[in-house]
């Protein structure tokens, strides 16, 4: 449970888009949406944890033989929610988030977080490193390490909102346009990135 929970946190905590996207939520939309934002991303490590954690090869190498339109569709998603970001205006006070505004956070990042061919990448080499993950791995210790990825994620998406949620009281409406564009601009870059990777790939 303790390894697991450690992957899940490493995984987690280096800053990319899925960090922008929580940060800038949790300043425009509160601390409980940019927990749920972070959610989804712990939801997509789940996922690639079960992979990686029970040994199952084919899904994992199929995973691989796709990073080309994987990368791609995540790229172009966010270049989406990068121009989106940058051309949106933020409320005058912030709204109540609603179930629909929360399922579409936890979604969104679900989504990006499940087509980052690194994500797999990530976790076979580190079940690896761990010697977990080998197809002699039992059910229960495998469900005990992926369990314990979802804690460590978890933990991790609620550190984060909880920490950036304690300074959404000293942000104005002016500085909220600025978050925006700023992070709109770094999502649109990581999507560059993204594409520009799929092109130099083929």
């Amino acid at each position: 449970l303790f390894k697991g929970f450690i992957i899940g946190f490493s995984v987690a905590a280096p800053v990319g888009p899925i960090g922008v996207l929580t940060i800038k939520r949790t300043l425009t939309e509160g601390r409980l949406a940019g927990f749920v934002t972070g959610m989804g991303a712990a939801l997509a490590d789940t996922v690639y944890g079960v992979v990686a954690g029970f040994g199952l090869t084919a899904i994992s190498s199929f995973l691989l033989t796709q990073t080309f339109w994987l990368q791609l569709i995540g790229g172009l998603f966010l270049l989406f929610l990068g121009v989106k970001t940058v051309v949106s205006k933020p409320a005058e006070k912030a709204a109540n988030s609603d179930s629909k505004g929360l399922f579409n956070n936890f979604i969104s990042t679900f989504f990006l977080t499940v087509t980052n061919p690194s994500t797999i990448l990530s976790f076979i080499a580190i079940f690896a490193g761990f010697g977990l993950g080998a197809t002699t791995t039992n059910n229960s210790s495998a469900t005990t390490i992926v369990l314990g990825v979802f804690l460590g994620s978890a933990v991790w998406w609620l550190i984060l909102s909880s920490v950036v949620g304690a300074f959404q009281a000293k942000i104005t409406h002016e500085r909220l346009i600025w978050i925006n564009r700023l992070s709109g601009l770094i999502l649109l870059s990581f999507g560059v990135f993204a594409v520009v990777g799929c092109v130099t790939m083929k």
